[in-house]
């Protein structure tokens, strides 16, 4: 049974107070996988997903920022590269990490926690213990990041969470790079022909030196608005609207920076039926074929006719009628079926999709849902998928797939059954965790 099978995934990632992404490529905890795990465990362990991104924000620095990275100390310092001893700092915590961040998805994901057991004390007690912590996560964006018109950059692809898309292919190429200096363990464990190449890796670590080298302060050759990176930020604070307003705090600031983030993006980053990505320093339009042009479907202010032809975009750039959206329209030159970012369809992001078309095109939205779990009942719990024959790529038991097809299950049904408010996933996690579970909240 798939829902039997996506808990047990969960259950092995789990590692104390996280989950990691897979046990043999991704050992440590991951900052946007920990939410989206969080969304699929608060299908049958609320207590669990609070653990997950509490654990996640008590690495947070004193700036505000959330890494991407947050180092498990009893793991080897080889067996994953870029690793401690490359980023050289900790959080006020004690705890390693890494110095560049990920989209903030945490407080949709903090949300859709509580909503899990929305009259639960300890539900409650969540979302007052983490909300400053999101205020300050979307505070440090703010100033450290934002440009005048608005927008919020990311100065290296990983923080994109789409690390080798070819939407950075022209950034990258003015990136000079020596070598790499470590050996990639990565394809020990997966094909060369699905990963970025030992080039890309070059690019990568020689732009996280440079970042490292300023203090973690000021961007090097990559300084890139993220289109969405941007919409994360937006949808963030509305979310946080929600949050404030539960826990008695005054929900109007956040409600006017997603509609002022919102307005920007739409000025800044929309033509031609997509979002793209921008360079801040000459403000020119980074086109390309990006799904990540399609995540503003998310945001609950956007113009009516701009949804209209991102919908148009989705069926015929993305030919989103097949169920999967690839994460690079098929059609231009730079698609790559199997690699990494360049092609395939990944879970986390035809998730975020989704979110925009199942209220705008709930027919769409079906097929999207219906989509997502079609890959994973033919090829596993898979890092990406293949958007046409759903073939399996990247790692295999991979948490973000397992945690998300938990939520598509409770929200949207499986095989044409509608959902029944998560009841079949819950039994099965409260048969699983008291098996296998000792995990416990924070204190």
């Amino acid at each position: 049974m798939i829902l039997r099978d996506a808990v047990r995934v969960l259950v092995a990632n789990w590692d104390g107070s996280h989950t990691v992404p897979s046990r043999r490529l991704y050992p440590h905890q991951w900052s946007w996988d920990s939410a989206f795990v969080a969304i699929g465990n608060a299908r049958w362990s609320p207590r669990r997903a609070r653990a997950e991104l509490l654990t996640l924000f008590g690495a947070q620095w004193r700036d505000g920022r959330v890494p991407h990275i947050v180092f498990n100390p009893a793991v080897p310092e080889g067996a994953y590269f870029p690793g401690p001893e490359f980023w050289e700092v900790r959080a006020p915590s004690g705890t390693a990490t890494s110095g560049i961040v990920q989209p903030p998805v945490h407080a949709l994901a903090a949300w859709r926690v509580h909503q899990a057991a929305p009259d639960s004390p300890d539900s409650r007690a969540f979302l007052s213990r983490i909300y400053p912590r999101l205020v300050a996560q979307q505070q440090f964006l703010r100033t450290a990041r934002r440009s005048q018109e608005g927008l919020v950059s990311i100065v290296h692809p990983w923080e994109s969470g789409m690390d080798n898309s070819p939407a950075w292919d022209r950034v990258l190429a003015e990136v000079e790079a020596g070598p790499m200096g470590a050996v990639r363990r990565d394809l020990a464990h997966v094909s060369a022909e699905e990963r970025p190449t030992d080039r890309d890796y070059e690019r990568y670590a020689a732009l996280a030196r440079a970042y490292r080298d300023t203090g973690y302060r000021r961007a090097g050759a990559f300084e890139v608005e993220c289109p969405l990176f941007n919409a994360a930020y937006a949808v963030a604070e509305h979310h946080l609207a929600l949050i404030a307003e539960r826990i008695g705090c005054d929900p109007e600031p956040h409600e006017q920076e997603a509609a002022a983030m919102t307005s920007a993006m739409v000025e800044h980053l929309y033509d031609d039926g997509l979002f793209h990505a921008r360079d801040p320093r000459s403000g020119r339009l980074l086109r390309s074929h990006s799904a990540a042009g399609l995540v503003p479907l998310m945001l609950p202010g956007l113009p009516r006719e701009v949804a209209s032809a991102l919908i148009g975009s989705a069926l015929d750039r993305f030919e989103v009628k097949g169920g999967l959206i690839p994460s690079f329209a098929p059609g231009a030159p730079e698609f790559d079926a199997a690699r990494y970012w360049r092609g395939p369809s990944w879970i986390n992001l035809t998730w975020l999709i989704w979110q925009g078309l199942r209220e705008r095109r709930p027919d769409l939205g079906a097929l999207v849902a219906d989509g997502m779990v079609r890959a994973v009942t033919h090829a596993g719990f898979r890092e990406y998928f293949d958007p046409f024959t759903l073939e399996g790529h990247g790692c295999r038991d991979f948490s973000w797939s397992a945690a998300l097809v938990l939520d598509i299950a409770a929200e949207h049904g499986l095989d044409g059954v509608p959902a029944a408010s998560g009841q079949v996933i819950q039994e099965i996690g409260r048969l699983v965790e008291g098996d296998h579970v000792g995990d416990h909240v924070l204190a």
